[in-house]
């Protein structure tokens, strides 16, 4: 994707420590000096809007500074305002920088930004798309990672999600990025920035991965200076749809490994159970969907991070004679469904990408098979199924 004569490229920069996100903006400038950089920060929350801190910085005099003042507000709402005020003024960026919180989560977040809005003008009309980059200190995403036992609360752009583990936020700050660049302050011990480096192009198997060790100058690949070059609005809600292209397992460094797991038998609740000990063993990351034999009719999806296990219900299977399902599914899913649809049970099937560090393959495959219904208890029908014992899903548990 080129940039149109006169748009602003928007460029956005999320980071796990504040130290990092700086770093990461600062090398944007060095190479695009003219840039404007938009700050965020939110304060207050959840249960309200919270207030929206803005701070605008250029070495151009002449360039807005529309935001300067808190506001309480839907985030994307009070950002999307900013963008277009810097958009109409007289003297524009050829860059903009827009630096994000770690409160703000960027997939759902840049979705909202995005958006249409009757009558409130568009961002495509003074913006191009820019690509992500995501600034990790090795040493912090290694802690962050393991953390199940606090919680984080993050804006989608609109309202404040269910509370998340620190190991899925930082899991997903780094899935959502197309450069991932590696900040290793000096003293960081010989091999952790290579053994995060493995880790993270593991989990997002389409970024570009760089590594800096604070010695030699730090440059930007050109990649991350230039529109992006996919229909982002299309990739960014097929990346939310709760079936998705699965993470190919690729080959280990460092011990750090993944596992892709598939089936077309729906899975016993009870059996799936006694089965995540070992399954869940040495995994960093795992996420994909599940068909469960007693909730036949619901996509579940998968999403592990250290520790701790999220299964939830996540809308309906697709099926043959319900088109408005299709219609509200990315074209993503619907070109998946049609791979792999099967006459009698259309687009229902299991499929986990698990990512760690010394998985055993062969055995979390053989438990995962063992949890399958038998062809016998297939047999028995759906009534039979419904009935089984559900160790998930209690009550309005999900």
């Amino acid at each position: 994707m080129t940039r149109p004569p006169g748009r602003i490229l928007l460029s956005v920069v999320s980071g796990n420590c504040p130290q990092a996100r700086g770093l990461l903006v600062d090398q944007v400038l060095d190479a695009s000096p003219d840039a404007l950089v938009l700050s965020v920060s939110l304060h207050n929350g959840p249960d309200t809007y919270p207030v929206v801190q803005r701070l605008s910085r250029s070495a151009d005099p002449r360039m807005p500074h529309a935001a300067h003042h808190g506001v309480t507000g839907a985030p994307a709402v009070v950002v999307r305002q900013d963008l277009l005020s810097i958009g109409r003024a007289t003297h524009r960026p050829s860059v903009v920088v827009l630096a994000l919180p770690e409160e703000l989560d960027t997939l759902p977040f840049l979705l909202e930004l995005w958006r249409d809005q009757l009558g409130a003008g568009s961002l495509g009309d003074h913006y191009t798309p820019g690509p992500v980059l995501a600034a990790v200190d090795p040493s912090s995403f290694l802690a962050d990672i393991g953390c199940v036992h606090r919680a984080v609360h993050r804006w989608n752009g609109w309202r404040a999600d269910a509370p998340v583990t620190r190991a899925e936020a930082a899991a997903a700050q780094v899935e959502t990025a197309d450069t991932v660049v590696l900040h290793s302050p000096a003293g960081t011990r010989t091999g952790l920035a290579s053994g995060v480096a493995s880790l993270v192009q593991l989990l997002n198997s389409r970024a570009q991965v760089v590594a800096h060790d604070g010695e030699a100058p730090a440059r930007l690949p050109a990649a991350a200076l230039r529109p992006i070059s996919y229909d982002p609005q299309e990739a960014w809600r097929a990346r939310l749809d709760p079936v998705t292209v699965p993470h190919m397992p690729h080959d280990s460094t460092h011990g750090v490994g993944s596992v892709l797991w598939r089936a077309r038998h729906p899975l016993h609740p009870g059996r799936l159970a006694d089965a995540l000990a070992v399954v869940l063993l040495g995994v960093v990351r795992g996420h994909g969907h599940l068909w469960l034999a007693n909730q036949p009719d619901s996509v579940v999806t998968w999403r592990s991070a250290g520790a701790h296990l999220q299964l939830r219900e996540s809308g309906p299977w697709l099926e043959a004679d319900a088109p408005q399902l299709w219609e509200a599914a990315s074209a993503q899913r619907r070109t998946l469904a049609s791979w792999y649809w099967d006459d009698y049970f259309g687009e229902r099937r299991n499929e986990i990408t698990l990512t760690g560090v010394d998985l055993d393959a062969a055995r979390i495959r053989e438990v995962l098979d063992a949890a399958l219904l038998s062809d016998e208890e297939l047999a028995q029908g759906r009534d039979r199924w419904l009935g089984l014992a559900d160790p998930f899903f209690t009550g309005d548990d999900s």
